[in-house]
Order: C-alpha cells, then sequence, then structure tokens
C-alpha cells in the first residue's frame, strides 16, 4: 500500500508505504542485493557481471506510479490520497567497498550527469512536483544496505522543508529584489571564516546557521535553478569541490564519516521559481566528534527547534584544516 495522509495540526503529507517493513537489512557482504550478479553467483537486483554507475526503482519503494486511490478512509480535516510517484536507487559503482570519497572525480562528474538526467527525466512526469536526490550513508543514519548508492525520490508535492526554504526565499525575492541564497553565499565569501573549499563555479562553507556541528552546504556561485541548468564547465566543478569536501569529511576523524547528502533546487510543479530556487547540495553529518553522534532528541524533534553545542566558526576551522590537508 502506498498511501498519503493529510496532517492538518502541521498542513503537511505523510506517506505509508507497508511493504517496506520487509525491506533487506543489512545483509552479508557476500548476499549483497546492490552488487553485480557474478555467474553462478547470488542473483541480485544488477542482472549484469559489471556495471559503473546504474540507476533503477526501488524494490520497496515509498511512491508507485499506480498506487490507487484510497478506499473510504479520512475525513473532512484528514483526507487521503494516492501515494503517487517513483523511487529510484542510484548505485555508485560496483565496488561493494568504495565511498564516494574514494571514488574518482571523474566517476563523481559521470553521477552528476546522471543526476542531471534523472532530475529532468522524473521532474517531467505529469504526477511529480519535487524531484529529491540524496544519499543516507553509514549506520548512524540509519542505512540497511552498505553498498554505496544514493536515492531519487519523485514526490507528488514539494515535501515541507524545501516548501520552507522556498517560500523565505520568495519573501526574501520580493521583499528586496535578490536572490536569498545569492545573498547568503555573499556574505559567507565576505566573512571567510566558515568557507572550507572554494572552486570557480561552487563554494562549500559550514553555514551560520548550522543544525549539526559539521554541517556542509554546496552553492553553485550563479543563480542556477537545478542541476538540469548547470553547463559543463559548473559540472566538473561541482565534482571537484563534492571529492574536497568528502575527502575531507573522511580525514576529520580518521574514518569513514556517515552523513545524510540532500540536493535542494526547483519544483517541477510548473510553477515560477525564477530568482527563488538555487541550486545547492546540503550535508548532515550526525558525528559532534569522533566517538559521539549529535542526536535529535525533545528539542529538535519534538519542537523542530535545534541546540548545537559548538559555533560554526569553530566547526569550519577544524573541517578547512582536514581539507587543507587530504590533498584531494
Amino acid at each position: 500500500m502506498n498511501q498519503l495522509r493529510w496532517d492538518p495540526t502541521l498542513g503537511e503529507w505523510v506517506a505509508y508505504a507497508t511493504h517496506r517493513q520487509d525491506r533487506t537489512f543489512l545483509p552479508p557482504a557476500e548476499y549483497c542485493p546492490l552488487d553485480p550478479t557474478k555467474p553462478g553467483g547470488f542473483p541480485t537486483e544488477v542482472p549484469r557481471e559489471s556495471y559503473d554507475i546504474a540507476v533503477f526503482e526501488n524494490k520497496f519503494p515509498s511512491f508507485t506510479p499506480d498506487a490507487p486511490e484510497p478506499d473510504g478512509e479520512g475525513g473532512a480535516l484528514t483526507p487521503t490520497a494516492a501515494g503517487r510517484g517513483i523511487c529510484e536507487v542510484v548505485l555508485y559503482s560496483e565496488d561493494h567497498y568504495s565511498t564516494l570519497a574514494t571514488m574518482p572525480e571523474g566517476r563523481i562528474r559521470d553521477l552528476v550527469e546522471v543526476w542531471a538526467d534523472r532530475y529532468g527525466e522524473l521532474g517531467a512526469l505529469p504526477y511529480v512536483e519535487y524531484v529529491f536526490i540524496f544519499e543516507n550513508k553509514g549506520e548512524a543514519i540509519g542505512v540497511t544496505l552498505h553498498h554505496p548508492h544514493g536515492q531519487i525520490y519523485a514526490y507528488p508535492f514539494v515535501p515541507p522543508r524545501p516548501k520552507k526554504e522556498l517560500e523565505a526565499a520568495r519573501e526574501h525575492r520580493d521583499g528586496t529584489g535578490n536572490c536569498l541564497h545569492c545573498d547568503l553565499l555573499a556574505g559567507e565569501l565576505e566573512d571567510g571564516r566558515r568557507v572550507v573549499a572554494e572552486g570557480e563555479h561552487f563554494v562549500a562553507f559550514v553555514p551560520f546557521y548550522a543544525h549539526f556541528p559539521y554541517e556542509a552546504h554546496v552553492y553553485t556561485r550563479r543563480c542556477a535553478p537545478s542541476i538540469s541548468d548547470l553547463g559543463a564547465a559548473e559540472r566538473r566543478d561541482l565534482a571537484r569541490v563534492l571529492k574536497r569536501l568528502l575527502v575531507g569529511y573522511d580525514d576529520l576523524f580518521g574514518f569513514s564519516l556517515p552523513y545524510m547528502m540532500v540536493m535542494h533546487q526547483a519544483p517541477t510543479d510548473g510553477g515560477d521559481h525564477e530568482g527563488v530556487a538555487h541550486f545547492h547540495i546540503e550535508f548532515y553529518p550526525p558525528n559532534r566528534t569522533a566517538d559521539k553522534l549529535k542526536y535529535l532528541a525533545g528539542s529538535e524533534t519534538g519542537a523542530g527547534a535545534f541546540v548545537v553545542d559548538v559555533l560554526p566558526e569553530n566547526t569550519a576551522g577544524t573541517l578547512r584544516k582536514a581539507i587543507g590537508g587530504a590533498g584531494a
């Protein structure tokens, strides 16, 4: 069952996908369903002996393109809707033990092309309003498969966090005539203390208002609404800056750092997002030290108010030093 239920207290949809309870959970490496299928070996989700990057629909999707309309449930305050959309899995490499940080820059460059292709194709579907590209990395984040991969959710609505961000950006544009994210980036570049990596077209920084100690945002210098709007030079530079940041993350504490990586960009709902949507990538690593995690407890989860133990200026300096020493 794929179903949406409206939460009238927060004004947002909640998705239900009951079949996901049975999805694969941390199998032994030799039975990883994301590895290539070897002759005479364990049959996987990829029916070929090798691959570079692979994309396929999730076997346990949160949304499906043929989800039926719910029958006889809900009410005036709590309507329901079909959980119509698409969920894809993006395999970064056939190497089960690799990560984005350990892959060559060229592979990340190819991945940028894949992300752009999927954004364009999924966003063109009439029932898709937002294409959300993301990666959950590490057991601390709750991953169920260790193989290097990301996911793409093609939502039938604009999800709450990007929606709130877009509303703030629209209000800023209407009040100042400027792009909110362009102004934020200009401020970070002028201050300089939180900038951790710079390229010709992209900048990585720990935002002034970071919710996680080592949170980092990667902004395009140009006001490009989506990854599809990036030119060839910009895509190369995005791969370069991502590589530097990811290697620096791993050098930060001396191990492969868990994180959530999420892309924020223009909705595909046909609305006017010029000067409002500004393509960027956000990273949320849960570690506040090498052996301590930032848990989302009562204030964060129940009240939606983050409390952080260390200032972004301090963590940015530590991360910048790790990136500089990584030699990426």
